[in-house]
């Protein structure tokens, strides 16, 4: 029972040590689906069975343990050095976050999919438009995406990668759905530019900001309530603009 026990723990704990952790994607699902079309929402639940985007964000974390989705990993990131763009580097042969979201979007768009294929692309665009938003999923490749950039957090061993994908959001202690209703508010014209633009465009932001979190810390640097002041808040922003942009992408998908 203690090994059984033991093991849930375990898998708990490594479902939440990625790609924003749980809270961050249910908070990017809660929030596209406050910026959705009702008719796309409608359609959406169809294809969901009524699940939330909130609890669908989670299903491509899920999937990892199974062995038979393997082929899926690589989507969740891109390693691209830091002097040059995504366009102009050279691509992993095993599809990467850009990849995966120009795929699912291809697919879904097809009208060719069957309802539980359509399921599994939709969960997995609603994920990889999260993890595109968390910085250090464009991190370098020489640090595994600052997985190997240690640092200490409140004096606990961890690394940077972790820091913004879980590390910020537990010290914050809410819950996704109070997460949610806390996100900075945003004026007509920051929404109006947040919705525009092209994948890319965003892509490009979302680097530049990545080299401001490599910036941000040094090797083994304990981080605690001044990190948490200093950045915390452009995480919550960075959550709301992938909400906002997931709306984007699937309103236009079913609209």
């Amino acid at each position: 029972m203690k090994f059984i026990l033991a093991l849930l723990l375990l898998s708990q704990t490594l479902l939440a040590s990625d790609d924003w952790g749980q809270n961050g994607h249910r908070t990017v699902g809660e929030t596209a689906e406050r910026f959705l079309k009702r008719s796309v929402k409608n359609k959406i639940d169809k294809i969901l069975n009524g699940q939330s985007i909130a609890d669908a964000s989670t299903y491509a974390d899920e999937i990892k343990s199974d062995r038979s989705y393997d082929k899926y990993k690589p989507w969740h990131y891109a390693n691209i050095p830091f002097d040059q763009s995504y366009a102009e580097a050279d691509k992993n042969p095993e599809g990467d976050v850009v990849f995966g979201i120009e795929e699912c979007i291809r697919q879904l768009k097809s009208n060719s999919l069957s309802k539980k294929e359509e399921g599994f692309y939709l969960k997995m665009l609603i994920h990889l438009v999260g993890d595109m938003h968390q910085p250090l999923h464009f991190g370098l490749k020489e640090d595994k995406g600052a997985n190997d950039f240690k640092v200490k957090w409140f004096r606990q061993s961890t690394n940077m990668h972790s820091v913004w994908d879980t590390k910020m959001i537990e010290s914050y202690n809410m819950s996704y759905s109070e997460l949610s209703d806390n996100l900075p508010e945003m004026s007509k014209s920051e929404l109006k530019s947040i919705k525009s633009g092209t994948l890319l465009d965003w892509v490009e932001e979302v680097r530049d900001l990545t080299r401001d979190v490599y910036n941000s810390a040094e090797q083994d640097e304990n981080l605690s309530y001044r990190y948490m002041y200093d950045w915390f808040d452009v995480a919550k922003i960075q959550m709301k603009k992938a909400g906002i942009r997931l709306a984007v992408i699937l309103n236009d998908i079913y609209a």
